[in-house]
């Protein structure tokens, strides 16, 4: 398969890494950067969608911002039928990405971070792919993590809040955790240390136990026990998951926004 990546900043960056780590052969892969990005050995790297050479390629996939999805607009991809065109822009719909191209099927995909190290996930949407493209897809995104074919492409904001967005959300408690324990008084360093190794071993059982997490939590805390008394806080009505509730929320909120403005830039 030959593949021509446009853009490849820290998200496809790390899907590409991940792929020729795991024997991706550099050579059938080519990345338009025009920044001029160092590539790893072996991936050709050119500023701009070569013309003459986009029918070569049988998938096409877009890693840039979402907001530069303008400059494809009746771009070199126009009139060529790659056999796949797979986006991981954030808010971008299936119908809009299917006015760049006459693609055999497009594809949404959305990743999160930790698919540079394999234990990411990525959610896949297409209404097009028949049975063989989807396992395709399937092999081809298994060595980043988790893979996930997503219905309903109205689902599909609110999966980019929880699995893309996610990350961030969970590096964000990790710090707090460790704020935390260093408003106790522990010293910052170890704090860190603490909460890092406790989230990482936390997340490991969780999702090798055949117990859900809420049963997890209730096994952790004896009754009238430390850990129940900090769970009072956290499962108050204003708690924890009314917080996160209203963060994917507000995620998800923006992906809708952006998948407006897309819809908006390809009837201009």
């Amino acid at each position: 398969m030959r593949l021509l990546m446009v853009g490849a900043g820290n998200m496809g960056g790390a899907m590409l890494r991940r792929w020729l780590d795991g024997g991706m052969d550099p050579a059938t892969v080519t990345v338009v950067s025009p920044s001029g990005r160092p590539m790893p050995d072996g991936v050709s790297a050119v500023a701009a969608i070569p013309e003459a050479a986009v029918a070569t390629f049988d998938m096409v996939m877009l890693a840039l911002k979402p907001q530069q999805l303008a400059t494809l607009r009746d771009g070199p991809l126009a009139g060529h039928a790659p056999r796949l065109l797979v986006s991981i822009l954030a808010g971008v719909e299936e119908a809009t990405l299917a006015t760049l191209c006459a693609a055999g099927a497009v594809v949404r995909a959305m990743p999160n971070l930790p698919v540079a190290i394999g234990q990411g996930v990525t959610a896949l949407h297409s209404s097009r792919a028949d049975a063989a493209m989807r396992a395709e897809l399937v092999a081809l995104m298994q060595p980043l993590g988790l893979v996930e074919w997503i219905a309903d492409e109205a689902r599909f904001d609110d999966v980019t809040a929880l699995a893309g967005c996610g990350p961030g959300f969970v590096f964000r408690f990790a710090d707090a955790l460790a704020q935390a324990g260093a408003a106790l008084g522990l010293p910052a360093d170890q704090a860190a240390r603490l909460a890092l190794a406790t989230l990482a071993g936390s997340a490991r059982m969780a999702a090798d136990a055949d117990a859900s997490p809420a049963v997890l939590a209730d096994r952790v805390a004896s009754p009238g026990g430390s850990t129940r008394k900090g769970l009072d806080v956290l499962d108050r009505s204003d708690g924890l998951q009314a917080l996160l509730t209203e963060t994917l929320r507000a995620s998800a909120r923006r992906n809708r926004e952006m998948a407006a403005a897309a819809r908006g830039c390809a009837a201009r």
